[in-house]
């Protein structure tokens, strides 16, 4: 238990009991990588105790959702000292399941497949990159930073044998839905797709889609409706 200035005992995170994914709100869940982010950042600085004034700044949310955020996981920090950087970044890492590696196998060897297959910043978030697999056969048998590109034809055996739990899918939309059937299949129930289309999943299979085309649409909305309210205001130059 931890004493606060104005005499109240908590309970510090490093106690604290592990909430489930029921217990969360998915706005709270979608913002814990960033407190994670700015956690590391600030112990990368030496940074030992940190406010949720300054939480809050480096990442961009307001100090009120912060607090509210880490209430929810069970963290609360010290009146007039704030939050153990170390301990609060050590408790939201077991909340998201960081405290062991997860293994992954990236589907689509194209170019984004091969970015994502040499980013250097996976292994120090929790994710080890263990398979790479390709339907090319011009791929196939490719070495990628130590890693040769096999047959997806191989992935169900690879899924059982290697314990791989989350599939990433780079593949052309047409290919999408079948690989994922395939990750499914094979018991698979963590997938982040790039393709650009829904995929259809059973209950219980968690799908995280990410369309870089969406989100440059969405930025355009914004530059779009800047643009106007300036000529509405006469602020454009």
């Amino acid at each position: 238990m931890t004493t606060t200035g104005d005499g109240t005992e908590r309970q510090t995170p490093a106690h604290a009991q592990i909430p489930t994914a029921a217990d969360l709100p998915a706005a709270t869940v979608r913002r814990l990588p960033e407190y994670l982010r700015a956690l590391h950042s600030l112990t990368d600085s030496g940074v030992d105790t940190a406010s949720s004034e300054t939480l809050a700044a480096a990442t961009g949310v307001n100090s009120a959702m912060l607090r509210k955020d880490l209430s929810q996981l069970g963290a609360s920090g010290m009146r007039g000292v704030g939050y153990n950087v170390a301990t609060l970044a050590a408790y939201i890492a077991g909340v998201l399941g960081l405290t062991k590696f997860s293994r992954v196998a990236i589907i689509g060897m194209g170019h984004l497949g091969q970015a994502l297959a040499r980013y250097p910043g996976f292994s120090d978030r929790g994710f080890a990159i263990v398979g790479l697999f390709d339907a090319d056969q011009g791929i196939i048998g490719k070495d990628l930073d130590g890693l040769t590109v096999r047959d997806v034809a191989l992935l169900p055996g690879a899924v059982r044998d290697e314990g791989i739990n989350i599939g990433v899918i780079a593949t052309p939309e047409a290919a999408a839905q079948n690989v994922a059937d395939v990750l499914v299949d094979a018991g698979v129930t963590s997938i982040l797709n790039f393709a650009p289309c829904v995929l259809a999943v059973p209950e219980g299979v968690a799908v995280r889609k990410v369309d870089l085309a969406v989100e440059l649409q969405i930025l355009s909305f914004h530059e779009h409706h800047k643009t106007h309210r300036q000529t509405q205001t006469g602020t454009v130059k």
